[in-house]
């Protein structure tokens, strides 16, 4: 009986550890925007993200919406994101809108995340200056 009560309990522990590394939330993506984390933002991309880079919008794959962010990031270290608004634009998505400060000054950043299975997506996001 101990064999299966260890079992068990590493299931279920396993099963959770799985859905909390899964689900992402808009908070999370914001801390790890606020700390210049872009592996933690990247992480919640969708297979397709809406980019937009002062006014000059695309759609990227993920892959290349992660060197796009990546290069951003690396030409624009961040020292704060202040959250000015955030809410649900949808019953199925939730957004934050902005101040990103830079090295190279300020950034007025939005960002969308879209329910998608058991958790949110990052879709779009925005940049500003």
């Amino acid at each position: 009986m101990d064999k299966f009560y260890k079992r068990t309990l590493f299931l279920l522990i396993w099963t959770i550890s799985v859905f909390v590394a899964k689900a992402q939330t808009l908070e999370d993506v914001v801390n790890n925007i606020r700390s210049n984390n872009v592996a933690g933002v990247i992480k919640c991309f969708d297979n397709f993200v809406t980019i937009t880079l002062n006014n000059n919008q695309s759609v990227y794959s993920k892959t290349q919406a992660e060197q796009v962010v990546k290069d951003f990031f690396a030409k624009n270290p961040v020292k704060d994101f202040t959250v000015a608004q955030s809410g649900t634009s949808s019953a199925t998505s939730k957004f934050a809108i902005g101040t990103l400060s830079t090295a190279n000054g300020p950034f007025r950043l939005y960002v969308l995340m879209k329910q998608k299975d058991d958790g949110y997506i990052l879709q779009e996001i925005r940049f500003e200056k």
